[in-house]
């Protein structure tokens, strides 16, 4: 089933606990927080159903949502990524966990889930049919992979050394387990389906409390969302907050009280290894990394508009030193479309079958997006100078013929008008200077982990023996340091 904007909305409704501070938000899709981006995630839905043929795959007869395609070609893998590329060039790259993204996720682990098999006898063949369950009901899904530092325990994990509230499994019974704690951290949750939590980074063999992983819906008795301060509701809904009035997914906290989860949803249990191993021993990790960086390309493709317009409007663009700014933030971008290129072009093969996307690539474009893209951002802030803060308070003044006479005639540059001007200097503060800039700028830095485990990762997945070889063929040609190329041979 190829899921309708308003298919999408409608579910929203479905009386999921939300609070925004101390108020309970009774509708997403009415409450000011909220409603602008559901409608823009709803319009990806009826995007994808337009353009059916670009952005789904045909299988048994029915329609789905290509990141539903799980790879067995560079066909497929590019055809994967088209369809990253349309979503996220409808958010301008703003919306970093949109429909597509927990999914590929799903995608990766569906390459190989009897890994699963290996906690628990039939997990496998569980997450296949809740696979499904998300493939033909074209769902949304969020994770929470994170445990709140107070949450984490601090030595053996027990509760007499530790009594700080975390995830666990207050009972279980031949229905399933009851759950209770929070996860973190949980972005576009609140415009989501479903809910996938486990753990991404390590965990001591000690925190076998905190080794779970299983699905439960947004909507299920005793599940809550507390999110973060809104900043779409704050936000105006004309140019001066174009970006944080559509595109603020949202971030929150899921508490769990007393959650019953049926066994079909839980898929591992009480090993803190594989609770991990899950995401990096199959295409998991990668397979939705490489949708992050898509995604970075298209706000890359933005903020390069915005350098250039900003050049051109400031009637600096043929000046050298802005040239060569401008160049600068070219090469970037495209250095970066080459990372993405690789991934699909080099793509490997972890599992007999299937092919996923070259994970040194996807590595490497996170650490370059992780360390970049507050520098790019800065640069293009940088081509404004103090123009933002030269902008009226707010578009009233344009009510008044005397003002806005005024306004034309003095606040208008060598390459806009003045009414351009101010329209391009306040999207653009939007953008770069306002609250959503500024949660942009911290969820690039952040969004993959902490920044050394960008390095990390980079680490374990490059070719190393490769390029230890170029140096050891040198050294065994020479075994004895003064010794003559005769004497070698």
């Amino acid at each position: 089933m190829l899921r309708t904007g308003d298919q999408y909305l409608d579910a929203l409704r479905d009386g999921r606990v939300v609070y925004l501070g101390g108020e309970r938000v009774p509708d997403v899709t009415v409450h000011p927080a909220f409603r602008n981006t559901a409608r823009t995630l709803a319009a990806m839905y009826d995007y994808k159903v337009v353009h059916r043929e670009a952005m789904c795959f045909e299988e048994d007869g029915e329609w789905y949502s290509n990141w539903y395609l799980v790879p067995r070609s560079q066909d497929d893998l590019r055809r994967r990524a088209e369809a990253h590329r349309r979503i996220a060039r409808l958010s301008h790259g703003l919306l970093g966990r949109s429909m597509d993204h927990v999914a590929s996720y799903m995608s990766g682990l569906r390459m190989r889930p009897d890994l699963l098999d290996s906690n628990r006898q039939g997990s496998g063949s569980n997450f296949v049919e809740y696979f499904d369950y998300l493939k033909k009901n074209d769902l949304f899904s969020s994770y929470l992979i994170l445990t709140p530092p107070g949450a984490r325990p601090k030595t053996s994990g027990s509760r007499a050394d530790d009594p700080a509230p975390m995830l666990e499994v207050l009972s279980h019974d031949a229905d399933g387990v009851v759950v209770s704690g929070i996860k973190t951290l949980g972005t576009s949750a609140v415009f989501a389906d479903e809910a996938w939590l486990g753990n991404v980074l390590p965990l001591a063999e000690h925190q076998k409390e905190l080794a779970l992983t299983f699905a439960v819906e947004i909507n299920r008795p005793g599940v809550e969302l507390w999110v973060r301060k809104s900043i779409e509701q704050r936000a105006d809904d004309g140019i001066e907050g174009y970006f944080s009035s559509r595109f603020d997914e949202s971030d929150a906290v899921l508490v769990l009280k007393e959650v019953k989860v049926p066994w079909s949803r839980i898929f591992v249990l009480d090993d803190p290894a594989l609770s991990r191993d899950i995401y990096f021993k199959t295409p998991a990790h990668t397979m939705g990394n490489h949708q992050s960086a898509i995604r970075f390309t298209e706000k890359m493709r933005l903020l390069n508009g915005i350098a250039h317009k900003a050049a051109e409007v400031n009637g600096v663009i043929a000046i050298p030193a802005v040239q060569q700014t401008l160049g600068r933030l070219a090469a970037m971008e495209s250095a970066l479309l080459a990372l993405v290129e690789g991934q699909i072009s080099q793509h490997e093969r972890m599992v007999p079958g299937y092919v996923n996307v070259n994970r040194s690539f996807v590595y490497a474009s996170m650490q370059w997006s992780t360390h970049n893209y507050y520098q790019v951002a800065e640069t293009v802030r940088d081509l404004f100078g103090a123009a933002p803060f030269q902008m009226p308070a707010d578009n009233s003044f344009a009510d008044h013929p005397a003002l806005r006479a005024t306004f034309d005639r003095y606040w208008l540059s060598a390459g806009a008008s003045a009414m351009d001007r101010y329209s391009f200097m306040k999207m653009v503060w939007d953008l770069l200077g306002s609250d959503f800039g500024a949660r942009q700028n911290h969820y690039e830095r952040f969004y993959g982990g902490p920044a050394h485990m960008n390095e990390m990762y980079n680490f374990w997945t490059f070719d190393w023996n490769d390029r230890r070889a170029v140096v050891d063929d040198i050294l065994d040609r020479f075994p004895f340091p003064n010794a003559s190329r005769e004497a070698a041979e």
